[in-house]
């Protein structure tokens, strides 16, 4: 749903421009909350951990898949990002992927750069991460509610992102087709591609989930084993002066803030970063070759006779490959591992700024300091 050049008439582009630098300002400001030290120093590990969901997102957007007839998709990200790093973080993630494939990679137009942001990036982040936390709020304390809950998420956050392409397109479209048959193609397409999406994502965030239940930012108040009051039975439950004891948790509940403190981000995070670069540096060769669902929803309806020539064109990263390397599978693949590399520094060298920033500013009014900083990963 990388929207070109010339799909969007220039006020509107610069309106969700601003939008757009809105939404930043105000991430970068909750990401600081997110990446800041948390419960449990759980907000420590979330900053590694969010530089790595960017590199992933980057590099599953590569393998599209076919969808319809003539029509492939890929990951948008937006649910996947909300739900293991926050919903702040979460944007600034997809906003880092999308800067970098336009800027390298001539992915997604630079002066649409506002438009797919506040379309791939603000609207599927906010869809779904309202839709997974009143999931969890009603449905039982479960890992496989967990599981199920993103899999809703990112099924409605695709559609959601249609629906939102489609307003933009009502304001500020540069073709003069029926709203409605934009409409109705570009939703029935992405309801499509939000299957594909909502498996990824529920596969990521159902392995992380099954090994380190403390990294899913999302879930974090649900995987922690609840914390109840019980008379013991070594004293009279009717006495005033019996002891309580904790409540054993749900078989299926794990308590993820004691665990993550003991425990070490780096396997998971090499295990993601060597998935990561398989899927750039490899299987996205086979990827589907079919336009994706705007591209081909444009060229049925004649929108992308107004898609203008990219900026940056002559990036020697263009089209996701290396110029002058004539070998298709090692030009892709070197391309992809190159955007993963760009990436993970990129948005590392962002999240790990915020942290550094949240740690030298003043604590909250009311802040308790009793219990010192919280644990760091090594």
């Amino acid at each position: 749903m990388h929207v070109p050049d010339g799909f969007i008439d220039a006020p509107v582009s610069a309106g969700t421009g601003v939008v757009a630098a809105a939404a930043l300002a105000v991430s970068l400001r909750g990401a600081r909350r997110e990446l800041g030290g948390g419960p449990g120093g759980a907000g420590e590990r979330t900053a590694p951990l969010a530089g790595l969901v960017a590199a992933f997102i980057f590099a599953v957007q590569m393998l599209n898949f076919p969808v319809a007839a003539g029509t492939s998709g890929h990951l948008l990200g937006g649910a996947l990002a909300a739900i293991l790093v926050g919903p702040y973080t979460g944007v600034l993630c997809v906003s880092v992927v999308l800067l970098l494939q336009g800027v390298l990679f001539a992915d997604g137009g630079l002066t649409a750069l506002g438009t797919n942001i506040t379309d791939m990036g603000v609207v599927t982040v906010l869809v779904a991460y309202a839709v997974f936390r009143g999931l969890l709020r009603v449905l039982p304390r479960r890992r496989s509610v967990v599981t199920g809950a993103s899999f809703v998420a990112a099924l409605v956050s695709v559609p959601a992102a249609a629906v939102a392409f489609t307003a933009l397109y009502a304001l500020g479209g540069t073709t003069d087709v029926s709203l409605g048959k934009v409409f109705g193609a570009m939703v029935g397409v992405h309801v499509l591609i939000g299957i594909g999406e909502a498996v990824i994502t529920a596969a990521t965030v159902g392995a992380v989930v099954a090994v380190r239940p403390d990294l899913v930012h999302g879930a974090r108040d649900r995987l922690a084993a609840p914390l109840e009051l019980r008379p013991s039975p070594l004293s009279d439950p009717a006495a005033p002066g019996a002891e309580p004891r904790p409540a054993a948790a749900p078989a299926d509940t794990a308590p993820a803030a004691a665990a993550g403190r003991r425990r070490s981000l780096r396997p998971l995070w090499i295990a993601g970063l060597a998935v990561t670069l398989a899927c750039a540096g490899g299987l996205s060769f086979y990827a589907s070759s079919d336009p994706d669902g705007l591209e081909k929803v444009a060229a049925d309806n004649g929108i992308d006779k107004q898609a203008e020539d990219h900026a940056a064109e002559d990036s020697p990263l263009a089209d996701y490959g290396v110029e002058d390397i004539a070998d298709a599978r090692l030009s892709g693949g070197l391309a992809g591992v190159i955007g993963v590399g760009a990436t993970l520094v990129v948005g590392s060298g962002v999240f790990l700024a915020v942290r550094r920033r949240n740690s030298a500013a003043p604590l909250d009014a009311g802040a308790s300091t009793a219990s010192g900083p919280p644990a760091t990963e090594r």
